[in-house]
């Protein structure tokens, strides 16, 4: 006797799940795969020569992190530290990088096919900076292309 076993098709959806965070009021989602962790360490040691989103690099459990003023870097004035601020660490090119951020909102799982093209021109912010975006009910989130934000370091 022969059996034949039913194979379902996978799901032809694929999920993604982002972090997400303010910069000003601009909400945006980074793939969490993308991140290696948030923490508040702003013992930050100034970087000499160094470009002006360069706030400079802290000692992470004996790992050298740049830390990058990521409200800078897309054309807003530079972060003022606060309770609510972060850096997100996240890995691009065999290097750590701290993103500052204003502050951290939520994780969201959506589907790919759920994610907007961007529009060209965001809040004043080149549309290269980003993958697309992504409407819930209350906000939309602008996905960040991190490749494309750190390319210039």
């Amino acid at each position: 006797m022969s059996t034949t076993l039913e194979v379902k098709p996978k799901c032809s959806l694929e999920e993604l799940q982002l972090v997400t965070f303010y910069v000003g009021d601009l909400l945006l989602g980074l793939d969490i795969l993308q991140l290696q962790e948030i923490i508040r360490n702003f013992d930050v040691t100034p970087a000499p020569h160094a470009p002006d989103y360069v706030l400079g690099v802290i000692n992470l459990r004996g790992d050298v992190v740049t830390v990058v003023d990521l409200r800078t870097v897309l054309g807003y004035p530079p972060a003022e530290v606060t309770r609510e601020t972060r850096n997100l660490i996240v890995e691009s090119q065999g290097e750590f990088i701290g993103l500052l951020v204003d502050r951290i909102a939520d994780t969201v799982s959506i589907t790919l096919d759920a994610i907007e093209p961007c529009p060209s021109n965001i809040d004043g912010v080149e549309g290269r900076f980003f993958r697309g975006v992504y409407t819930t009910e209350t906000d939309i989130v602008v996905i960040l292309d991190l490749e494309e934000t750190l390319s210039n370091m």
